[in-house]
């Protein structure tokens, strides 16, 4: 998929056919502060733009703890994603970063465009269920920065921790490789006619 601008993306997602039930899921994946919030929040502003009834999953709200990317991204496979095809109720429970504890259960509504954006977005478990797969990558010390300026300094002190996780996660779904639509998230973000900061294959 090469669209023009996030207009044009927008227009294209709305038109994808569903895989999780009557939801299309458009999965947001790369490392962290490689510019997935913002594109996935800027996503669905277009969309709704366009007229469709779109929302975000931020996987920061399902991720157990420092230590659990690999958790966060099995709840997201078994209880939205195959909640949603299979017609069960979709949710997942919250985490609380401030308490370190689960923070009560989220319900995720069927229907429309749902946007999932964070590392595990793209896991293998999670792809029969996506109707796109975006990828979008950046340089580790721009990342860094944008992580810490995002989170502060409390994030100082797992980066190492995170980054491993990240990269044993990728390197052992093959994420980059399964996306359809590759975007470098140095670039600035786009706005709706913009065009999109495409990266090769």
């Amino acid at each position: 998929m090469s669209p023009a601008s996030l207009r044009d993306l927008a227009d294209r997602v709305r038109a994808l056919p569903p895989r999780a039930g009557g939801t299309v899921v458009v999965g947001v994946d790369g490392r962290s502060g490689s510019g997935k919030t913002t594109f996935a929040r800027r996503l669905v502003a277009a969309l709704r733009d366009a007229g469709a009834d779109a929302r975000t999953l931020h996987l920061d709200d399902v991720y157990p703890g420092w230590d659990g990317l690999a958790a966060g991204a099995r709840a997201l496979c078994a209880d939205v994603l195959e909640a949603l095809a299979t017609g069960r109720p979709a949710g997942y429970r919250r985490w609380s970063w401030v308490r370190s504890e689960p923070a009560g259960r989220a319900e995720v509504r069927p229907g429309g465009v749902l946007v999932v954006e964070g590392v595990g977005a793209g896991a293998r478990c999670a792809r029969p269920r996506l109707s796109l797969l975006v990828w979008l990558d950046a340089p580790a010390p721009l990342r860094r920065q944008r992580a810490l300026a995002r989170d502060g300094e409390a994030y100082a002190p797992h980066w190492d921790r995170w980054a491993a996780q990240e990269e044993a996660h990728h390197a052992a779904e093959g994420t980059r490789a399964a996306a359809g639509l590759l975007l470098d998230g140095a670039a600035p973000p786009p706005g709706p006619d913009d065009p999109l900061p495409l990266l090769p294959r």
